[in-house]
């Protein structure tokens, strides 16, 4: 007899983020440390104990407030929330998780289009030089958001201070680099 007829398919939110992460949703008793203890919860829609009871209710409106939510974004991965739950319910996986899903079904919050410019920007840098390029990541970051002028005044006690630099630094083989780049992404589409 196949698995799925021994076992029911969990096709929750939290049953997926359960098999694609190994994080029960179902552990969570509410205690409500997670959210005592992270930093960004206040600015958070719902904090991490309130977005995990929405995911243990199945509902689906709850599981499309999830997917729409500020909170997914606003999670720095920390592992502040994590270090207090008494069940170990490792919620940085989870976030990362609904993230990827939150784009992939096309259900990202408009506030958060700042933050997933800064993410590309961030990620194009490393992929293109193998290190952190402040100054293409600024560059790339602000052409994605528009922001053109937010902390411009900034730029010329950074040079000054050596914070800047016009020039990237390479490492070598960037190949291997752009290699890893592409194999996380065939990873992602499976």
């Amino acid at each position: 007899m196949s698995e799925s007829h021994n076992h029911l398919v969990d096709n929750s939110l939290s049953g997926k983020i359960k098999k694609e992460t190994g994080v029960s949703v179902a552990r969570c008793y509410q205690c409500g440390k997670c959210s005592a203890g992270c930093p960004v919860s206040v600015d958070m829609d719902y904090p991490p104990s309130l977005l995990i009871r929405k995911l243990q209710t199945g509902l689906p409106e709850h599981e499309e407030q999830v997917l729409r939510s500020k909170s997914i974004w606003f999670c720095l991965s920390c592992e502040m929330c994590i270090a207090r739950c008494p069940m170990e319910v490792d919620i940085p996986p989870m976030m990362d998780y609904l993230r990827h899903e939150s784009i992939r079904l096309k259900k990202v919050n408009p506030a958060s289009k700042n933050i997933i410019s800064f993410h590309k920007a961030f990620l194009d840098s490393i992929e293109q030089t193998g290190k952190l390029y402040e100054m293409g990541l600024i560059v790339d970051y602000k052409t994605r958001s528009f922001n053109l002028m937010q902390d411009v005044m900034l730029a010329p006690s950074m040079f000054a201070k050596g914070k800047l630099s016009i020039l990237p630094e390479v490492i070598k083989n960037r190949r291997n680099m752009k290699q890893i780049f592409k194999n996380t992404l065939k990873n992602k589409q499976k």
